[in-house]
């Protein structure tokens, strides 16, 4: 099961707060992945196709709870994909018009509605439901072990400018990407990707995602502090090789008999630890030398090679 699934099967077991919330979310699910048909004065069917069982199991439940309509359903499997997918029809009947117009899907007097209906989404119990419905109808959410990325993908540009604003009503920011003829509406901040999985009910998964994110925060500085100390480390080392280069050259063009106490004893010490960055190698002499000090008579070699 993809993540997506998981978190699909989880939205599938959560209820509305008041009798309204599946009123909104049912009409989420029909807006965005159904299809209405038109069979003369008053008569409609809708057919609604997923690929997720817990989906399929929603819309067929709330279908009956709410409206008491007679729904149908075919399972058809794709042997290319290996996939299932869900065929819901609710077909002509009494009671399908009344219930379009509640869910805001139908205008009494002016047909298709392109938009979301105020009154089905007035509470904030049932903004949260429609928004439980459209992501369980069009969403996907990357698995946060990647990157953290969600969309729903819808049709209308009306429609994805209300859905826009209902995200926007919750603090949520979201942005939308046209996409051959449909809408994707992404997030793509950690914290609003959380802050939606919250407000749709996938308490659980939002967990999930701020302990992955946590994770993924220690794992990243564990890396930088070591990336830091490899990169200090060949910069040491690369220290080193031109400080025992520079004592090979003092020791050919002017030997060590010339050289003053503190020089040598830097020239002893480098050889005996070549390994050691300045600072630890004057940690090591007697008496300890600071790291500067040490550097001085690096420079002091120098010159005297000049």
């Amino acid at each position: 099961m993809s993540f997506t699934a998981e978190v699909k099967d989880e939205l599938a077991r959560v209820g509305g707060s008041c009798p309204e919330c599946d009123v909104a979310e049912l009409a989420a699910l029909v807006r965005v992945c159904g299809a209405l048909s038109f069979h003369g004065s008053g008569a409609y069917s809708i057919r609604v196709s997923t690929e997720t069982g817990a989906v399929a199991r929603t819309v067929i439940r709330l279908a009956h709870e709410v409206f008491d309509l007679d729904t149908s359903l075919t399972v058809r499997r794709s042997n290319l994909h290996r996939s299932r997918n869900y065929l819901i029809e609710i077909p002509e009947q009494e009671g399908l018009e009344q219930a379009l117009i509640r869910m805001g899907v139908l205008i009494l007097g002016r047909g298709l509605s392109s938009g979301i209906a105020a009154r089905v989404v007035a509470r904030p119990c049932c903004r949260a439901a429609y928004l439980r419905g459209a992501f369980m109808a069009g969403g996907f959410i990357a698995d946060p072990r990647g990157d953290f990325h969600l969309e729903i993908a819808v049709t209308g540009d009306e429609f994805a400018d209300d859905l826009l604003e209902l995200l926007d009503d919750e603090g949520i920011t979201a942005r939308v990407n046209r996409r051959r003829g449909s809408y994707a509406i992404y997030l793509k901040s950690f914290d609003d990707i959380a802050a939606l999985l919250g407000v749709v009910g996938a308490e659980r998964t939002a967990r999930a995602v701020k302990n992955i994110r946590v994770m993924k925060s220690v794992k990243n500085d564990v890396n930088r502090r070591v990336n830091a100390e490899l990169a200090n480390q060949a910069r040491s080392t690369g220290a080193s090789a031109d400080q025992l280069a520079l004592i090979d050259r003092v020791e050919r063009e002017i030997g060590f008999d010339a050289l003053p106490p503190a020089l040598l004893q830097f020239c002893v010490a480098r050889r005996e630890h070549p390994e050691l960055s300045l600072r630890d190698l004057g940690a090591q002499m007697m008496p300890p030398l600071s790291k500067s000090a040490l550097y001085h008579r690096v420079l002091r070699l120098e010159k005297l090679l000049e």
